[in-house]
């Protein structure tokens, strides 16, 4: 994997959660606690929750590179 994503360890040791129970399975409880725990993730074709690495450790994207604000090009030529 790369270092966008937690890997399939790193989630398990994040959610707690390693082995599947009550005829779920380990991913489908995975599923669940990140959803109670409002953390943003995505589920992949084979049905396992992959997480972004900046969900986690607090930054975005938007924090990189400030964007400008907008304004109306007739006040920009002031």
């Amino acid at each position: 994997m790369s270092d966008t994503f937690l890997t399939p360890e790193e989630v398990g040791e994040l959610t707690g959660i390693l082995c599947g129970r009550g005829g779920k399975t380990r991913e489908q409880l995975q599923i669940e606690w990140l959803r109670t725990s409002g953390l943003p993730f995505w589920t992949n074709a084979r049905g396992r929750p992959v997480i972004a690495r900046s969900a986690i450790d607090g930054r975005s994207r938007s924090e990189d590179a400030p964007r400008p604000k907008w304004q109306p090009k007739v006040l920009a030529l002031r």
